[in-house]
């Protein structure tokens, strides 16, 4: 399959994963039954410190300097561009993620509070260290970025469901949600490089040559 159609499938997946959880948050449908059913069977399976620490990764204190340290590893090698993509690929995180919370007013596992759909920590997570893994893709190589950042994501996510923080299509949500803002800024770093290759033969060809 052409990676151009394998990228609109998978962002089509996001696209109907997404859908369906917030419809099913919405409308306190079966599928909540299943996810509050599997929440009860995972939560307290790991221990406290542990899940505790796992969730910490998504806190922007500590995934936000890691964005903004390869943000500024980038800068100092010239990529501004892509700097700025992945710095709006960030605010648009809460500018999305904070409305959804008002208006899905989802309750936590272990509290009556509501505003727990869908997951912030979750979503902080995947887009600074996925965000960072694109900014570095041309510098250190997919094979040390991506697997990293996916590492870090599926780790905080596994920790917010096992601490109780969060319910699993919580998580899941952010995870579709994010999916989508990272293939857009993975698309706008294509262009971006692309443009530059293109310039790249003009400005070293000498002039009336």
């Amino acid at each position: 399959m052409p990676a151009g159609r394998l990228r609109a499938v998978v962002a089509a997946l996001y696209a109907v994963a997404f859908a369906l959880s917030t419809w099913q948050v919405l409308v306190r449908g079966p599928l909540l039954g299943a996810d509050e059913r599997l929440d009860r069977a995972v939560v307290g399976h790991a221990p406290r410190a542990l899940a505790e620490a796992l969730s910490d990764l998504g806190s922007m204190p500590v995934a936000l300097p890691v964005l903004a340290a390869a943000l500024a590893w980038a800068l100092w090698r010239g990529a501004r561009a892509p700097v700025l993509a992945g710095a709006l690929t960030m605010a648009a995180v809460p500018a999305l993620v904070v409305p959804l919370k008002i208006w899905t007013d989802r309750r936590g596992p272990l509290t009556d509070a509501t505003g727990y759909y869908p997951s912030g920590h979750t979503a902080t997570a995947m887009v600074a260290y996925g965000a960072a893994a694109l900014v570095l893709l041309p510098y250190a190589g997919r094979r040390a970025t991506v697997p990293a950042a996916a590492l870090l994501t599926v780790a905080t996510a596994t920790g917010l469901v096992l601490r109780g923080y969060h319910w699993p299509l919580d998580v899941v949500a952010s995870g579709a949600l994010c999916g989508l803002l990272l293939l857009a800024l993975a698309a706008a770093l294509r262009r971006l490089a692309a443009g530059r290759a293109g310039r790249a033969p003009a400005a070293e060809c000498p002039a009336g040559g």
